[in-house]
């Protein structure tokens, strides 16, 4: 018998999730909200749907989160009207999310408090990924626990790492995504300066592909920088910034170094000010060059 799985949190990347879920035959319920992807495709495959998330939990034997952040995190768990409130002996919460790792802590001492067990499971990769099961996953928790929800992860991941205790997924997903991000910010303003100079975007791909700056973050600018094309990054420009905002107070948390870090952020700030929350993040290349 397969568990009973419900999820919270059917956006771009949560849609792709509980497709694969469905189609690996495990019994899908998603929890209806305004900001999800339309469910049709999803409802068509005999997922059933639950009003509140207390009722949610009271039908699953696994609850899969894979919302925005944090604040989000704790009122879908906390609120009223949660999970918590309707959460079994046993129930494993799996948080998909990126969020802060000192919240994570708590988070997951109150699931136990409440009887039910916890993984941070962040993810990398993108919605198309996503969507053909080839998500990269990085998993705090338990290792027992861990061994035991790998089918389940492996219905959407390629790659799964098992990076420590509760909240050490968080930590890395924080780590990845500044470096990541990081990377394209450099690349965009560096872009923004060629524009500016009359370098042709040709020239400036093909000579950093061949030399030190070639990578991922390049091929996902590519198609922008060739022909404004954003979809090679379909990650929005708040989302973003939550990501470096987060990776700043978690840096900030431990005492480490984050010059570079703020600035980085302080890039993105002013990206969403300029060009709005829902742009993408390649969009930042023009936001510079402006």
């Amino acid at each position: 018998m397969k568990q009973n799985i419900g999820m919270v949190g059917i956006g771009l990347m949560g849609h792709g999730i509980a497709q694969n879920v469905a189609k690996h035959g495990y019994p899908l319920t998603v929890l209806e909200h305004a900001g999800n992807q339309p469910l049709d495709q999803l409802k068509a495959a005999g997922v059933k749907t639950a009003v509140s998330a207390k009722a949610l939990a009271a039908a699953s034997d696994v609850i899969i989160l894979c919302v925005t952040g944090t604040p989000q995190v704790e009122a879908v768990l906390m609120g009223e009207g949660g999970v918590l409130e309707g959460i079994r002996p046993g129930t494993v919460v799996i948080d998909c999310s990126t969020a802060v790792p000192s919240s994570t802590e708590r988070v997951a001492k109150a699931v136990a408090e409440a009887g039910g067990r916890f993984l941070d499971t962040p993810m990398t990769r993108t919605p198309k990924e996503a969507a053909e099961g080839r998500l990269n996953l990085l998993v705090g928790g338990d290792e027992a626990l861990f061994a035991e929800c790998r089918p389940i992860l492996a219905c959407f991941a390629e790659n799964i790492t098992h990076a420590g205790p509760v909240g050490a997924g968080h930590r890395m997903k924080l780590l990845h995504n500044y470096v990541s991000l990081g990377f394209v910010a450099l690349l965009s303003e560096a872009a923004a300066c060629a524009q500016r100079s009359g370098v042709a975007p040709e020239v400036f791909i093909d000579v950093l592909a061949k030399g030190g700056g070639g990578g991922v973050a390049l091929e996902r600018l590519k198609p922008y920088l060739a022909s404004r094309d954003p979809s090679g990054l379909r990650f929005y420009m708040a989302n973003a910034q939550k990501d470096l905002g987060y990776y700043n107070a978690m840096a900030g948390d431990v005492g480490a170094a984050q010059a570079i870090a703020q600035a980085v952020l302080g890039t993105f700030d002013r990206a969403v000010e300029k060009g709005g929350a829902q742009a993408l993040v390649p969009e930042l290349v023009s936001l510079l060059a402006e």
